[in-house]
């Protein structure tokens, strides 16, 4: 009996093309002689979808191709099984490949698919819905609400938003924190509850951040001026400054003083006013390098 392979993609993320990556990672699994599976979201009980591959197919592997969204989803659909996710980062945000420092070939990142070791990957949980990666209050939510409804995706539509969201920003909000036995006030401009270190960009936001650690950061950022923001995207975090606190925790909640824009690994969730964030029980599986 062959064993299963089976391939989740998005054929709309990140507007790339996933019939290179399709044919690519089906000659891979032909030539180890796996069977392969595939299946392609359509955004229409997609959960309930995967869930029924899996139990049919019984993979040891499932390869994800498309950006932090895709994995997201195949990551919640399959909560409870053993199984080890491969990463073909392939969408407009791919943080979580950025993260774990894949490679840039499709080649390279098949092999580590099908073969490499993997490493167990903490999970946060705020409101209830899952994080894999990097979620936000305030300035950058708003920009990721403005790409959504933006024509333009890709680098560029990006950066143009970027442009765009700071220039109409909203003033600070004030947020009380509870984390590590304390309570405090502060006013931010964005709040990111951090599970690893940078955004897809490649930009820096918790340098000593930590995927498999049992916790997550805060990184309350107080004022991002266009000198600060420049700071940041250009990978000189400015850790030393009043401008940025970060605080390390297992379990926090955070209440702010009126509605705030809010993501969570690239997809705009709305306004929000409380976040009650925790580490899940449950970790997630991926090859790595």
């Amino acid at each position: 009996m062959k064993k299963n392979i089976v391939m989740i993609t998005n054929p709309v993320s990140g507007g790339i093309d996933k019939s290179e990556f399709i044919e690519a990672t089906a000659l891979y699994a032909a030539k180890e002689n796996l069977n392969f599976v595939l299946y392609e979201t359509t955004g229409d009980a997609d959960s309930k979808k995967i869930k029924e591959i899996y139990n049919t197919f019984k993979p040891e592997r499932i390869i994800v191709a498309g950006g932090d969204g895709t994995i997201k989803l195949a990551v919640e659909a399959l909560e409870n099984a053993e199984v080890i996710f491969g990463i073909l980062p392939a969408g407009s945000a791919n943080g979580l490949a950025t993260d774990l420092n894949l490679p840039k070939t499709l080649e390279e990142n098949l092999t580590i698919c099908f073969h490499n070791d993997y490493v167990e990957i903490d999970i946060v949980v705020i409101n209830g819905k899952k994080s894999l990666h990097l979620s936000d209050l305030g300035l950058n939510a708003s920009l990721i609400k403005n790409y959504e409804n933006n024509a333009l995706h890709g680098k560029w539509g990006y950066a143009l938003q970027a442009f765009n969201t700071l220039i109409d920003r909203e003033d600070p909000f004030n947020a009380t924190i509870e984390a590590n036995g304390k309570k405090f006030d502060c006013l931010a401009q964005m709040i990111v509850v951090a599970n690893s270190q940078k955004y897809g960009t490649g930009v820096t936001i918790n340098p000593n951040g930590l995927m498999n650690d049992g916790k997550f950061e805060l990184v309350i950022i107080k004022n991002l001026d266009l000198l600060v923001f420049g700071k940041i995207i250009t990978g000189n975090l400015p850790l030393d400054t009043e401008d940025i606190e970060i605080i390390s925790t297992d379990k926090a909640i955070i209440k702010t003083d009126r509605p705030v824009s809010f993501q969570i690994d690239g997809e705009y969730y709305g306004l929000e006013t409380e976040l009650n964030i925790s580490i899940s029980a449950q970790k997630m599986r991926v090859a790595i390098p």
